[in-house]
């Protein structure tokens, strides 16, 4: 007699938000897996849908709501989790309908949740192994990423209390995770095809303070709970053919010890770049916001840092707008800018977000002037970027392929890269012209730059 061996009931996800949270769905989704779920890449085929939202900005709480709205209106077995997950009031009031409302990091909770709407149909036929179930991101499991790169999340929560943030109340206070357990992770991902790991955390460089850095043993040597010793045992990671991967350094608070980063990075262990949240340079804004306001030692330390590695790329954010903040400290930002050179910026107008006490300080701008000081910083980070960039036509740089094309009416193939300066889906890429058949996502080449514009690069493949 032939035994009907069950399907599996499929989960669909929505993932919004930052990386953080990208890197929480691929640990509820691997989970999942491991319980006997299938994933579904579209509403009609899954028997329950994940929305992992967030909460962070009034214009993000809106794309989550629109975005737990469709996956009702699609499908109508609907959970949601993530940093809106606190307010589950308002998403309840809003969606009555929905099965289950979880909040950050509470991959228990979702779980169980979806074990409740569409529960699991384990067989000895199909579940004959058993699967980890350990520390969430202890193993390699499901990607929500290109093979090639992986975000690997070191820590959750902050210990600061930035007046424009609630991320403190949505993901708690600093709790970094065990060294050992970081590496085993990082070091899986490069044997199973990471060439480019993406550090991240809500504070990077507070990495381990909270349990005062406490040493773990890792290949019979010990290592700190540290961002420096960290970052070195991941410099020193390869794969099966000897390849180091590329390791990227994101959400890096200057404290003193990033300096003992860059060494590292002139010796080719680390990436050149760190992604460094300055927010603004006048005193009296960084003031108010509750951030470092040390705005000429950051130069001074800027220009340090590219004596010892000449190649390092800074990226930043900073956000115009904010409450009380004039035009002579908008104006100081644009100058502090001019001397900082920054390679990478982005920039945002200040929004309230309820909960933060940024909401309470006087002196709003208003709408029209916050749109205008956008354009202007915008303007002066696009010619900062643009000379910068001009200034490497002619160069050989290292480029990580992350698309290659089909072949054009005339058999030319174009690719698509990035520099060491160019963090996936945030900064620039590079543009090639006439790659070979041979080349494949993941690669990294060396290659010519031809041409520049404000944002990228253009080039060929150099020649040996």
């Amino acid at each position: 007699m032939a035994i009907e061996i069950p399907s599996p009931p499929k989960v669909g996800m929505v993932s919004l938000g930052c990386p953080k949270a990208l890197v929480d769905s691929e640990r509820i989704l691997t989970r999942l897996r491991a319980d006997g779920y299938s994933m579904s890449p579209d509403y009609a085929g899954a028997d329950v849908v994940l929305v992992n939202t967030c909460g962070f900005l009034d214009s993000a709480k809106e794309e989550s709501l629109a975005a737990i709205g469709e996956a009702m209106a699609e499908n109508g077995r609907v959970i949601v989790t993530g940093c809106m997950g606190n307010e589950a009031d308002a998403i309840r009031a809003r969606f009555p309908q929905v099965l289950a409302v979880t909040g950050a990091h509470q991959y228990e909770a979702v779980v169980e949740a979806v074990h409740e709407a569409a529960p699991p149909d384990l067989s000895p036929y199909v579940d004959l192994i058993p699967q980890a179930r350990g520390d969430f991101g202890d193993e390699a499991g499901v990607k929500l990423t290109p093979r090639h790169y992986s975000y690997l999340k070191i820590s959750e929560g902050c210990n600061h209390a930035c007046s424009f943030c609630i991320i403190p109340s949505l993901r708690g206070k600093l709790a970094s995770r065990r060294i050992d357990a970081v590496l085993r992770e990082a070091e899986k991902l490069v044997q199973a095809g990471t060439r480019e790991l993406l550090v991240i955390s809500q504070d990077t460089s507070a990495y381990g303070v909270e349990v005062k850095h406490e040493e773990r043993m890792w290949k019979d040597h010990p290592v700190r709970t540290h961002m420096t010793d960290l970052a070195r045992e991941l410099g020193q990671l390869s794969d099966a053919q000897g390849r180091r991967p590329w390791v990227r350094l994101h959400y890096v608070y200057p404290y003193p010890h990033v300096d003992a980063v860059i060494p590292l990075m002139a010796e080719g262990l680390l990436t050149p770049y760190l992604d460094i949240p300055f927010q603004h340079a006048a005193p009296s804004v960084l003031k108010a916001m509750k951030r470092p306001a040390n705005e000429a030692k950051v130069l001074e330390r800027l220009r340090n840092w590219r004596e010892i590695c000449p190649d390092i790329a800074i990226r930043s954010s900073f956000v115009v707008g904010f409450p009380g903040e004039t035009e002579a400290d908008f104006e100081y930002l644009l100058d502090w800018l001019d001397e900082a050179q920054l390679d990478r910026v982005g920039a945002f107008r200040f929004e309230p977000v309820e909960g933060a006490s940024a909401n309470h300080l006087p002196g709003a701008v208003p709408e029209e002037v916050k749109e205008e000081r956008y354009a202007r910083i915008m303007e002066k980070t696009a010619a900062i970027s643009a000379a910068k960039l001009a200034a490497k036509v002619g160069r050989v740089l290292p480029v990580i392929i992350d698309e290659v094309g089909e072949p054009d009416e005339e058999g030319d193939i174009g690719a698509t890269g990035r520099s060491q300066a160019d963090a996936p889906e945030i900064d620039g890429n590079v543009f090639l012209r006439d790659v070979g058949e041979d080349l494949q996502v993941g690669d990294i080449i060396d290659v010519i730059v031809e041409d520049a514009d404000e944002h990228d690069l253009f080039g060929a493949i150099a020649q040996a």
